[in-house]
């Protein structure tokens, strides 16, 4: 064996790497999982079988363009970050889910949210506790798990940043 062979790595250790690499870190596919779940939100607004007479997905959500352009750029930037690198998907998560569970706050304290502007442009909403409850969840436990899983789970799973 040669000194330029000995520099080389073995074959099975040149797998192990391949594989490494091939392989997505547990914070990209939840990222994907992410994606999937705002490209979804969007296109099931657009299922007649999902809405009430009045339009209201579920008969509770008046979902308006801004809604669909919101929740799109979502699962973008959630696909963008996924693809990307383990730590793109962390921040997503940290960023992401602190703007999205403030905003789900935001909507149960005061019946109008921030990230479609409501609460600027209409004030706050006199609405009942469930309306709000119902309104706001998937805002709060979509953007609180967004947050466990970009400060607890990342770390856990070793992602610098």
């Amino acid at each position: 064996m040669s000194s330029a062979d000995s520099s080389l790595p073995s074959p099975r250790r040149r797998q192990t790497t391949t594989r490494r690499r091939r392989g997505l870190h547990i914070m990209q596919k939840r990222a994907w999982v992410y994606a999937a779940l705002f490209f979804s939100v969007v296109a099931i607004g657009y299922v007649p079988a999902f809405n009430d007479a009045q339009g209201n997905l579920f008969g509770l959500f008046s979902l308006q363009l801004i809604d669909d352009a919101l929740h799109a750029a979502s699962g973008i930037w959630a696909a963008l970050a996924a693809w990307r690198s383990a730590w793109a998907s962390t921040l997503y998560f940290r960023l992401f889910g602190t703007v999205y569970f403030l905003d789900g706050v935001v909507g149960l304290i005061f019946g109008r949210a921030y990230l479609d502007g409501g609460i600027f442009t209409d004030g706050p909403a006199d609405l009942d506790i469930m309306t709000k409850i119902a309104t706001n969840l998937p805002h709060i436990v979509i953007g609180g798990t967004a947050v466990i899983l970009g400060f607890i789970v990342a770390r856990r799973h070793a992602v610098d940043g």
